[in-house]
């Protein structure tokens, strides 16, 4: 074999296990840009990927096999090059970043903390640090967590590939934060108020001191002990930390560290009733985890500017902080936990797996890839530019990833019997998986069931049972079969199943479900993703009473 050959050879390989069916012009694309002077004799090399392309589509299952074993490599290097790379991270140390992904488990993970969870993740990964899952679920009421969201978050975490080395639980952990706001109390910087909200707004926007601001020490740390004793109701009482009253920014002014809040908590009961606030809470944890760089939205800028008056206070160095924008998902709208919560309640949604759901849940039920969840993530960057994507972009990256290995079957949905005249009854073998090879057999007879999609496009035309016969649909619903000699390739070629050889089948779609028949050999597929042709890729996910349970993954 010449140079040249075993340079065509080795791209129309790796097309064909990128793409399955292959591309003359992405293969020359190739050859040009590793062998430049390949150019020169573009008509011959054009000539030279058609007959290899045609060589390698007759070879059997063994050849191929051995043939991908040879280019298995180059393919793997070819996809390492696309990998997509993080932009460094500043002041980062090999060995010795820490950083944290820190959800309230109000509700499983989304598509959204996808984002957090990979990107911390990775960036630990990149510089050989560690990954922190931390709960920030100190907030009982508001925004209350549920217990099977933790295990949820911890789950898809690893599903994610981004096991972490450490979890924490901050609802477990209140006692470390009462030690510290008590040292602050002691310090003068902290102290309790007993404004209503309202009073303390009017303070808060003019600038000035509430009455509480000077409050004697001694007098804070009793008032404070009483606060823990249950001495006090909700909302007549809050310990503040002392700002600047005449901060640019209103919400940097004395804001609240702890409130009091009787109500059961999901993990820790009716244990605690002085709870700290996300930033109190957020600030002490990650100066005791050591978190060394924190990835959080722009909409939280003024977090750090708050937490930075406690790290002042207590001489700590605050860990180095990046913002990002907004991810949003076209196709999912304004959708927040609390909003799917109050779906699920009111049966809008059947849980928080339900297929047309934006939770990792939902989409690892459809047959989606962590890899592809990955990828995308990765390819958004970390800039505070806000981002808009479609699901067609995951659409695009599962799709490299299942295309090759989705066992191809016919999937009628909406049926309509038809009868076709003058057509012997016989078995046809269609291929299984045009990458690995095989063939599944149905019966042709002469009653079968077509969608009645194809039925009204296509009345009146003749059209192409694939693999079995060529018919031309009459108008009044009766067909008559016939061999059509002239037939253009690839014209009018749609799908078709007898009874015998189908069960019934429900397809629970994006946007909406589809009932109708699909062949029986997707008994054998119970748990794997494959394509029912001219519908798209879908998860047989159950059988029960001869009837197949299908999520739709995508197109």
């Amino acid at each position: 074999m010449s140079k040249l050959e075993e340079i065509i050879t080795k791209h129309v390989v790796i097309n064909i296990l990128k793409y399955g069916k292959p591309s003359e012009k992405s293969i020359l694309g190739k050859i040009i840009a590793e062998v430049p002077e390949a150019k020169q004799k573009i008509t011959e090399v054009i000539r030279l990927i058609k007959e290899k392309i045609n060589e390698i589509e007759k070879l059997d299952k063994q050849d191929w096999e051995r043939l991908v074993l040879v280019y298995t490599k180059d393919l793997k290097k070819e996809k390492r090059k696309k990998e997509y790379l993080l932009p460094p991270l500043e002041g980062a140390k090999q060995g010795n970043v820490i950083m944290r992904f820190a959800p309230n488990p109000n509700g499983p993970p989304t598509l959204g903390s996808a984002r957090g969870i990979i990107i911390n993740h990775e960036y630990t990964k990149m510089y050989n640090g560690k990954f922190i899952l931390r709960f920030d679920d100190t907030d009982p009421r508001t925004k209350k967590p549920m217990l099977e969201a933790y295990d949820w978050y911890i789950e898809d975490c690893e599903w994610l590939g981004a096991k972490p080395h450490e979890v924490y639980y901050a609802s477990k952990r209140i006692p470390i934060y009462y030690e510290f706001i008590k040292k602050l109390i002691k310090m003068g910087k902290a102290y309790p108020c007993f404004c209503t909200k309202d009073e303390f707004k009017k303070y808060k926007m003019a600038g000035k001191n509430c009455p509480h601001r000077n409050t004697n020490i001694d007098d804070g740390i009793e008032i404070w002990e009483k606060m823990l004793e249950g001495k006090y109701n909700e909302g007549e009482v809050v310990i503040r930390i002392k700002t600047d009253m005449r901060h640019k920014d209103p919400a940097i002014r004395d804001w609240v560290a702890f409130r009091i809040i009787y109500e059961g908590h999901p993990l820790v009961g009716d244990k605690y009733h002085v709870y700290p606030t996300l930033d109190f809470e957020s600030a002490i944890e990650d100066h005791l985890l050591g978190i060394t760089h924190i990835i959080r939205g722009k909409d939280l800028a003024d977090s750090e500017k708050r937490q930075k008056y406690i790290y002042d206070y207590f001489g700590w160095d605050y860990p180095v902080t990046k913002h990002w924008g907004k991810l949003n998902v076209y196709e999912f709208g304004k959708l927040s936990t609390s909003s799917i919560k109050r779906a699920i309640e009111n049966g809008v949604y059947s849980d928080w797996d339900d297929p047309k759901l934006p939770t990792i849940r939902a989409l690892r039920r459809r047959g989606f890839k962590p890899e592809a969840i990955r990828n995308l993530i990765l390819s958004l960057g970390v800039d505070e530019t806000d981002v808009s994507i479609s699901l067609k972009n995951l659409y695009a990256e599962n799709k490299k990833l299942v295309e090759r290995d989705a066992n191809r079957y016919f999937f009628v949905w909406n049926p309509i019997k038809i009868k076709i005249k003058n057509v012997e009854r016989r078995k046809v073998k269609i291929p299984l998986n045009p990458h690995k090879g095989g063939f599944r057999t149905l019966v042709g007879d002469k009653e079968i069931m077509i969608t009645k999609d194809d039925f009204e496009k296509l009345k009146g035309e003749t059209v192409r049972l694939k693999d079995f016969c060529t018919i031309k649909l009459d108008v009044k619903s009766e067909l008559i079969s016939y061999e059509l000699v002239d037939a253009k390739k690839g014209q009018n070629i749609i799908h078709w199943l007898s009874l015998e050889d189908s069960l019934k089948c429900l397809v629970l779609g994006f946007e909406k479900d589809y009932s109708g028949y699909v062949e029986k050999g997707v008994k054998e597929e119970i748990g794997n993703v494959v394509q029912f042709e001219r519908f798209g890729f879908c998860k047989i996910e159950s059988i029960k009473n001869d009837k197949i349970v299908a999520i739709f993954t995508h197109p």
